[in-house]
Parts: C-alpha cells; sequence; structure tokens
C-alpha cells in the first residue's frame, strides 16, 4: 500500500478512500524537516486539528511519535481525545490499536505508535520507547506550559538511526514577550509576519481567520472582544505586552522539597460553565511571614460533576473545600459524594477585597502549577478609553485565581483588609 497526499485530501492506497479535508493554510506544513515547528497564534485556528491529522498520517506513513504537555493528567482529556476523535473522523479506527489504558495507539499495518506522556518529571520521558524503530518526532502542546529545560531534554530524546526525519513541533496561543519561547526563537519577529522559515526553524501563525469551520457566532466572539490584551493575543495571535498586571508580588520556584512540611493548608474551587474549566487549588498560608504558597491545582473543562467529584474527593482528601456560592447544587452533590465542600461567603465588594488581601502577600507558586502560573502573569485591570487602569479587573482567565480568593476568604475575613488597593 501506498499513501498519498491529494491536494487537500488524503488517500490511503489505491482502493481505500479517506475524504478528510486539510485546510488550505496549513496543507504546505505537513512536510517540513526542521527540527523545531512552531504553530501559534490566535484562539481558535485549527492549528491543533491540523497538527493531529499531521500527526495520524505520519503515524500512516512509518513514523513514532511522542505527544506531551507539562502536566500528564492532563494529557487524556485533551491531545490523547483529540488524536483518537481524529482517527475516527478519518475513517481509519480498523487500522489501529487504541490501547485507552496505556495511552498508546499502534498502527497495525507498520507497528509504529503514537505516544503520550506528561513532562511533570522529565526524566521519565527519556524511558519512553517505541515498539518498533526509534523516537522520531515530538508534539509539545501548549508548550508554553513548559519550561526551557524541559523542552532541550526532548531534543536529546531523538536520536538513533532512522529514515524518517527528527523533529519537535510546539503548539500554543501567544502570551508575554518574556517568555523563553519568544527570547529563543522569536528575535526580529514582527507581527504582521504570518511564517518564518530558516534550516533549523519553521514557525506558521495563524488566527480564525484561517479556520473555515468557524461558525459566525464564533468568528463575532473573537472579532468583538473589548480588551485590548485579549483581543491583541487571543483573536489577532499575536505576543502581548500587559502594563497594568494585578500582581507582581509573585514568583515561580520547584516546592517539591517543601510541601511535606505545610501545616496550614486551605483549598478553593471554582466551577466550570460551558467550555469554563473547573479550577481547583490547594496553598499553605504562612501568616508570619506572610507567604502564600500556591502547591497544587486542578484544571479542566467539560467535566460531569460525577467526574468532579471523583477528582475532588482525591484532591481534598479529609479536608474542607470553598466553593462558589453561586452553585448551590453542585455544592450539595459534592457533599453527598463525600467531598467537604462549603459555600463562599462573597458578599459586596469581595474580588476586590480579595485582591487587596493578595497584594499584601508574597505569592509563591510551585513550577508544576503552570495554569495559575499563566493566570496571575495575564491578570489585569481594565482600561478607560485613556489606557489608565481602572478599579475593576478584566473577568477572563481567572478561574484559578477566583479559587485561591475563595480558599482564602476566612484569612481574609479575619484580618480586616483596610490597604487601599494597588493599580
Amino acid at each position: 500500500m501506498h499513501l498519498h497526499i491529494v491536494g487537500a485530501f488524503f488517500t490511503w492506497g489505491d482502493n481505500m478512500d479517506i475524504n478528510v479535508t486539510i485546510n488550505d493554510t496549513y496543507i504546505d506544513w505537513l512536510d517540513k524537516k526542521q527540527a523545531t515547528q512552531i504553530f501559534f497564534g490566535g484562539s481558535s485556528s485549527g492549528k491543533s486539528f491540523f497538527l493531529c491529522q499531521k500527526i495520524v498520517i505520519d503515524c500512516l506513513k512509518g513514523v513514532n511519535w511522542l505527544c506531551c504537555r507539562n502536566v500528564a493528567k492532563t494529557i487524556r482529556n485533551s491531545t490523547y481525545n483529540q488524536i483518537v476523535k481524529t482517527i475516527t473522523e478519518m475513517g481509519l479506527n480498523s487500522l489501529f490499536k487504541i490501547n485507552k489504558s496505556d495511552m498508546v495507539i499502534t498502527c497495525l499495518n507498520n507497528s509504529c505508535q503514537i505516544l503520550f506522556n506528561g513532562l511533570d518529571d522529565v526524566e521519565k520521558v527519556k524511558s519512553i520507547t517505541p515498539a518498533k524503530g526509534v523516537l522520531e518526532r515530538i508534539f509539545i502542546e501548549e508548550a508554553t506550559e513548559i519550561k526551557e529545560d524541559a523542552y532541550m531534554q526532548l531534543t536529546k530524546r531523538l536520536r538513533g538511526i532512522s529514515d524518517n526525519d527528527k523533529y519537535i513541533v510546539m503548539a500554543f496561543n501567544p502570551i508575554l514577550k518574556s517568555h523563553w519561547i519568544y527570547k529563543k526563537f522569536f528575535g526580529g519577529w514582527e507581527d504582521n509576519k504570518n511564517s518564518y522559515e530558516d534550516d533549523n526553524v519553521c514557525i506558521l501563525k495563524t488566527t480564525y481567520k484561517d479556520n473555515d469551520m468557524l461558525t459566525p457566532e464564533d468568528k463575532d466572539r473573537l472579532e468583538n472582544e473589548t480588551d485590548p490584551y485579549y483581543y491583541n493575543v487571543y483573536s489577532l495571535g499575536n505576543w502581548g505586552v500587559l502594563g497594568n498586571v494585578i500582581f507582581k508580588n509573585w514568583e515561580c520556584v520547584d516546592l517539591s522539597d517543601m510541601i511535606q512540611h505545610f501545616d496550614n493548608i486551605y483549598m478553593g474551587c471554582d466551577f466550570g460553565y460551558a467550555s469554563d474549566p473547573n479550577a481547583l487549588i490547594k496553598i499553605n498560608y504562612d501568616k508570619a511571614r506572610k507567604i502564600i504558597y500556591v502547591f497544587d491545582e486542578w484544571y479542566q473543562a467539560g467535566m460531569s460533576d460525577e467526574e468532579l467529584s471523583e477528582v475532588a474527593r482525591e484532591f481534598v482528601g479529609n479536608d474542607y473545600i470553598t466553593c462558589d456560592s453561586a452553585e448551590p447544587k453542585t455544592i450539595d452533590f459534592l457533599v453527598s459524594k463525600g467531598v467537604k465542600a462549603v459555600p463562599a461567603m462573597k458578599g459586596a465588594d469581595s474580588i476586590n477585597r480579595g485582591i487587596r488581601w493578595l497584594q499584601g502577600h508574597k505569592i509563591v507558586i510551585h513550577s508544576k502549577c503552570q495554569n495559575f502560573k499563566n493566570e496571575i502573569e495575564q491578570y489585569h485591570w481594565q482600561e478607560d478609553k485613556y489606557g489608565n487602569a481602572m478599579a475593576k479587573p478584566v473577568d477572563k482567565d481567572n478561574h484559578l485565581l477566583d479559587a485561591l480568593r475563595y480558599a482564602t476568604e476566612q484569612l481574609q475575613l479575619e484580618n480586616k483588609v483596610t490597604a487601599s488597593i494597588r493599580l
């Protein structure tokens, strides 16, 4: 059998047509050879969907892939499920064996595999070996979540003799220009560029305008974004610069050696709505030194109440967790499942009260809590028409921050906040 790409269609052999359309924007990027390949840009651009198609096609061609995210527990409900869905949509289930428990997908024609692993402990990646041949390509979803050291470790995994080109593919929405990916790969990049190539690196920038599968409602939402930062980053796909950030009192370090000594623990939960994630956070509070240690998180969309209760039981244990009081039925359900969930009190000005209290502390973030780091890094004040900060935060991408406010609510009330908010 032979594999062919015919225009925008994928064909397997002479007798089997697989009528899967590849977006015209991406089709020329199926066979790039550079050692580092970057697909970035705005939300809903179709980049992750295309890369799943590419991974499946490559596996049929005889290529072994490793798919990664920073945290292992997030990969099943993102990259793995999307690739399984892609195989089904392409009508290829008969050509693949899917091992759900181990998250291993094997092509039955050539024994090549698609493997999945988190980068929580990048050292464990060293032991990942496909059943046949060598690891040839690595896909990093949400690559802005990982550290540069993890990226460098992954480059060392692409070794051994192979007839196929070896490379790493990274996909992400851009965040701040202070990020290591920007510093390493985007020197001289201009926002009006759509692509860049040299001998070692290729970069493709896409936005919602490149995705023909979006509904008019999806496009309207992105086109009518009112916050300048979110419009620039998530609609236009540009690297961002934030001026009116709310929190500057934080750092991100490895807390692994400290966690066993934490003895003043608080937890909070913000419930997901529609596509918003359920967000759970765990902190240790050092009152004497006024330090908040954020050392564990859970962040996942599309969960049923039953699934959330299972996660919460493991996350909370025998302790209490303070939850968003806007969902009393969900709280009651968690309680019925053995979770010690209590509603937050909130009240007038609770958001700004919580911000004032948090601004009066040092916030130390465990390096594994990348979702929280991403939120606090981007959390910023609304601006008036002259660009001046207003005493009201932008209500977006703040799920774990809301959970943190709930977790520390009692502490805020015990230490009545009198300090003025810092804009």
